[in-house]
């Protein structure tokens, strides 16, 4: 399930590199061709919002299927596309059906041990992690050998042998919401309304992923100019140190489930915040961002890994949609760091950008001893 969950997530992320090779082949703009990476986001956030419920009225696991091969002629069409309206079409399916990792979670929490749930999350979330932070260092590699249409080709190939794979070692589950679409679709409201934790879960997991999403949209500019004057290839390896926080994961799921899984996301907080410090105080030390790397993605670990474990911990046969509420913020929060850390440099560079960071965790701090002390469950 991790494999499956990271090789899948990359579907998302492989044309980001690819858009300088996909202007020139049809003879646009940079920016025109960059509209591609948009779709691709808006069709992953449609399938959160509209694919990713269902889990919970449908087979979890033919649902999987369908959709991943749904993912499979989407790559296949981005391949083949002899227009860049084709392709903009395909990209939006593309991130419509590499959903597939949001419904392979709460498969996974459902087959879990309560005892071991958060190891179990933990572990697939490191997947899904690495395959985000791998992907773009992949796509590069390919596209200068192969091309663009060689990346979609054999991402084509790839999803197609999880197909595969996931048709014979998946297990089937019992869906246990009786109704109509529309009700299935309403009940998002009263999940939110009536379950506190989810609020709070989601809204400190927001503000993680918006710090997380602000340093990576803005890393770029900050080591493009000097005394780094670093190309894209080189700033593309650092997501190596990323990937090196997230096989952690599996670690923190294992510690939310012996103690009370809120304090991992606590501790979480406090590691992000000091990662941003560390990037302020040594702007200019490629070791100390290296480091600050790896501590930024330990604690959006303990956040995002221990939060998880409590969310689908409240209502079992709810998590499907107690899993679209979440990710869904979460993902808007990732598309808020974005466009606030690019307002944020182009008022006051890299210091700015650090300056926003520290404010968003310590809004997630606020926002985590106010709730604390109002006495929410410690799931």
């Amino acid at each position: 399930m991790a494999a499956c969950t990271g090789l899948i997530v990359a579907n998302i992320y492989y044309c980001q590199p690819l858009v300088v090779l996909i202007s020139k082949e049809f003879g646009v703009s940079e920016a025109r061709a960059g509209v591609i990476t948009f779709l691709t986001q808006l069709g992953y956030a449609l399938g959160l919002l509209f694919l990713v419920p269902l889990g919970d009225k449908l087979e979890r696991r033919k649902q999987i299927l369908f959709t991943t091969l749904g993912a499979v002629l989407s790559l296949i069409a981005a391949a083949k596309a002899p227009s860049l309206l084709l392709l903009q079409i395909a990209s939006l399916c593309i991130g419509f059906t590499s959903v597939v990792p949001q419904l392979i979670l709460p498969l996974a929490a459902h087959l879990a041990a309560p005892e071991k749930r958060g190891k179990v999350v933990g572990s697939i979330m490191s997947g899904l992690l690495v395959g985000i932070l791998l992907s773009r260092t992949l796509s590069g590699w390919i596209g200068a050998w192969m091309g663009w249409r060689g990346m979609f080709w054999i991402a084509a190939g790839i999803t197609a042998s999880l197909l595969l794979l996931m048709r014979v070692s998946f297990p089937k589950s019992k869906p246990h919401f009786i109704g109509s679409y529309g009700i299935l679709m309403k009940s998002l409201l009263t999940l939110i309304k009536e379950q506190p934790l989810l609020r709070e879960a989601s809204a400190i997991n927001a503000l993680a992923f918006a710090a997380f999403g602000m340093f990576w949209t803005t890393m770029v500019l900050h080591l493009s100019l000097p005394p780094f004057l670093y190309h894209s290839d080189t700033i593309g390896m650092f997501g190596l140190a990323a990937a090196a926080g997230a096989l952690l994961a599996p670690l923190i799921g294992g510690s939310a489930d012996k103690r009370n899984p809120r304090v991992p996301v606590g501790y979480g907080i406090i590691l992000v915040m000091l990662s941003y410090v560390a990037f302020m105080v040594f702007s200019v030390s490629v070791i100390a961002l290296i480091i600050g790397i790896v501590v930024l993605d330990l604690g959006l670990q303990c956040i995002h890994v221990s939060n998880q474990s409590r969310v689908y911990a409240l209502m079992p046969e709810a998590r499907n949609r107690l899993n679209t509420v979440y990710m869904t913020m979460s993902f808007i929060g990732t598309s808020m760091g974005s466009a606030i850390g690019l307002g944020m440099w182009a008022v006051g560079g890299w210091t700015a950008v650090c300056t926003a960071g520290c404010i968003f965790m310590l809004a997630a701090f606020l926002i985590y001893i106010l709730t604390w002390k109002k006495g929410t469950k410690p799931v």
